[in-house]
């Protein structure tokens, strides 16, 4: 052996991978390679307890520096991944580096998309790192107006903690409802939450360029003409998987790193996985990325499995799932939302203890995912279900009903 196990990229899936090796009695080498200066840290929060100032950064972090150095982990911070040469098996850095590897994981994420439009330069935000979190929340307070480009989980999550902050805000979304792959009842609940908190919502709307409006000012310019002024714009619009460091190497393309149920690449010596890896899909029907942490959780035990025992293990079938945190409510995503769902299952929308539901069902009539406020129970009991259904032979496998939430 010589290089031992290299991992480019130190967020949540690559520490949890390398933590994980070490945790299966991996012996040989392991260099985590960041291309942040940070320790590795946790995203989530960054939308949540940081934009709203109630954790430091510090609280962020995954592990201590003394942590690695006990899990033997050569960490390499601040040094962006460049270049691959596989048949020499060889890394290169920014600064000319080269680091060689007898096995690779690929975990270097996403970065946001970018308008395609002309922006207002330092009043243009996306959030994604820690930098971004830290200097969009000093620019948050009574007095400061923010537009908030995009009405994913991110763009709402970030006009949440806006409001809780006094800021004035308003949320532009190119679809005519927010979330509506959710269904009209995820909709309109949704966009209650954010006008009952004194949010503007600006919706099937697109953003023509956001130009200087003079001073310390920025205009969000729609495509009927409409001028949005703001003090802050911050941009949420999805993400790009990183992968131009890949460049000529034959293992990644627009959307991404393609890996099979372990995660193993085109390249025996090389896996993938995270935001930039794309999975099979359920039943093994195309690839996607994912983009959620709950994936880079699981995903990373299989590629440390793999590079210890081989690839003869069956991976499983991991069920989707997310969360969200708006105005005190917990919503969670839990399986598959098919583009056109067979039937949309509300019958829980309006309960009264609070805790609603909605499922989304197949054309087959069979439960295949869905959405839940303030009800992590029966998120749970899903999940499982889910999972049941998805294993061989295993109960539940004939198909699920809507009761089974």
């Amino acid at each position: 052996m010589t290089g031992g196990t290299v991992i480019v990229g130190a967020s949540l899936a690559g520490l949890r991978t390398a933590q994980h090796l070490r945790a299966l009695g991996y012996a040989d080498p392991v260099t985590l390679v960041g291309a942040e200066p940070h320790l590795p840290y946790d995203r989530p929060p960054l939308s949540k307890q940081v934009l709203l100032g109630e954790w430091p950064a510090s609280r962020t972090h995954l592990v201590t520096e003394g942590q690695l150095a006990e899990l033997r982990v050569d960490a390499r911070l601040g040094a962006a991944a460049t270049g691959l040469d596989r048949d020499r098996r060889l890394v290169t850095l920014a600064d000319g580096g080269l680091i060689p590897y007898d096995f690779l994981v690929v975990a270097t994420g996403s970065r946001p998309r970018e308008l395609p439009a002309p922006n207002g330069g330092p009043h243009v935000h996306t959030l994604r790192t820690l930098d971004d979190a830290r200097l969009i929340a000093a620019r948050l307070g009574p007095g400061r107006r923010l537009v908030v480009v995009g009405a994913g989980f991110i763009g709402c999550e970030v006009t949440c903690a806006a409001v809780a902050r006094g800021t004035t805000v308003t949320l532009v979304s190119r679809e005519p409802a927010l979330l509506p792959q959710f269904g009209p009842d995820v909709s309109s609940y949704l966009a209650r939450l954010h006008r009952d908190a004194g949010v503007r919502l600006v919706l099937d709307a697109h953003v023509r360029s956001v130009d200087p409006a003079g001073g310390d000012a920025a205009s969000v310019v729609l495509a009927d003409g409409t001028a949005l002024d703001a003090d802050v714009v911050v941009v949420g619009i999805g993400g790009v998987p990183n992968v131009e460091w890949l460049a000529g190497s034959g293992l990644a393309g627009p959307d991404g790193v393609p890996v099979s149920p372990h995660g193993q690449t085109a390249d025996p010596a090389v896996l993938a996985l995270g935001d930039v890896a794309a999975w099979p899909g359920p039943g093994g029907r195309g690839r996607r990325r994912s983009e959620h942490w709950s994936h880079a959780v699981e995903q990373a035990k299989t590629v440390a499995r793999v590079l210890v025992e081989g690839a003869s293990f069956d991976p499983g079938t991991f069920v989707p799932y997310a969360w969200s945190d708006q105005y005190g409510h917990k919503l969670q995503t839990v399986g598959e939302v098919p583009a056109r769902p067979g039937r949309i299952v509300s019958d829980n929308w309006h309960p009264t203890d609070g805790r609603r539901h909605c499922l989304y069902l197949d054309d087959r009539g069979e439960v295949v995912g869905g959405l839940f406020v303030d009800d992590p129970r029966g998120a749970g009991q899903l999940r499982r279900a889910l999972q049941r259904a998805a294993a061989p032979s295993g109960p539940g496998a004939p198909g699920l009903q809507p009761a089974a939430a």
